[in-house]
């Protein structure tokens, strides 16, 4: 670990890629690692695993690192306050003169207890100032419908999806305009409403954001590889393929894949 410390310090003093990180500029590959993680698990490659997890820990070390440069923390103090943390949201294992056996669930639900407590305290401190303080982080569009249901048990919402998708039009004109103006950080904002609405739309539909380009993705994926199969049987590269060659076997993908899912739903009919 103090090697690995040490190499960070000294990349952040002599690298000039990591010099001019910020924490802002490595949030993305903290993200990223994390899920590189999950997929390593469930592919089951210890290897992976392994190595994937090592670079989840330099994301770690990295913001430690920079924190530390302005005075704030340092990796100590990140381990200090995680070292605490386990030991306040398990005091049936720290405590145990205090507490019987616990069953997993009753563990589950004593650990959303001190949860709550350490927001209340945090309210009482002054450090939540919104209830979409207590919105958990992760992936945005799971963020973003955690907020439209947080903010929809107050009455802060649509009527019902029709009207919720007519501000996805509203959202959609306005990202034209954008466009057409050429000015990249509204074409960013304005692109950012667009799918916080449509997300919206799904909620009232009763339809997961994240299942759905999910499963898009998995079709996006398995309409390609039908491409590159296509492609490869003609002893030619993807890169020697014009637009229109792609687009066609792109369509034929689409059709075997639709007879193919009629063809299966006709046999769990039967």
């Amino acid at each position: 670990m103090e090697q690995l410390l040490s190499i960070m310090k000294q990349l952040r003093a002599e690298c000039p890629w990591d010099r001019e990180q910020s924490p802002e500029s490595l949030t993305r590959y903290a993200i990223e690692e994390a899920y590189e993680v999950e997929e390593a698990v469930r592919i089951g490659d210890v290897e992976e695993v392994k190595n994937e997890l090592g670079d989840l820990l330099l994301q770690v070390v990295f913001q430690s690192q920079m924190y530390s440069e302005q005075g704030a923390f340092n990796f100590d103090d990140v381990v200090e306050a995680i070292c605490q943390k386990l030991i306040r949201r398990h005091p049936h294992v720290f405590e145990k003169e205090k507490f019987e056996q616990l069953t997993p669930e009753q563990v589950s639900s004593l650990w959303q207890d001190i949860k709550h407590q350490e927001k209340q305290q945090k309210a009482k401190q002054g450090k939540l100032q919104s209830r979409l303080d207590t919105v958990k982080h992760g992936p945005a569009l799971s963020q973003a419908e955690d907020i439209q249901k947080n903010v929809a048990k107050i009455g802060f919402d649509f009527p019902d999806a029709v009207q919720a998708y007519e501000k996805v039009k509203e959202e959609l004109a306005e990202f034209e305009e954008a466009m057409e103006s050429g000015k990249s950080d509204e074409m960013l904002g304005e692109f950012g409403d667009c799918l916080f609405s449509l997300i919206n739309v799904g909620r009232k539909l009763g339809i997961s954001s994240e299942m759905a380009l999910l499963g898009t993705i998995h079709k996006f994926k398995t309409r390609f590889a039908y491409i590159e199969e296509q492609i490869n049987f003609k002893n030619k590269q993807l890169e020697d393929c014009t637009l229109e060659e792609m687009d066609q076997l792109w369509d034929q993908a689409k059709l075997k894949l639709k007879q193919q899912v009629i063809h299966e739903n006709s046999g769990v009919a039967k």
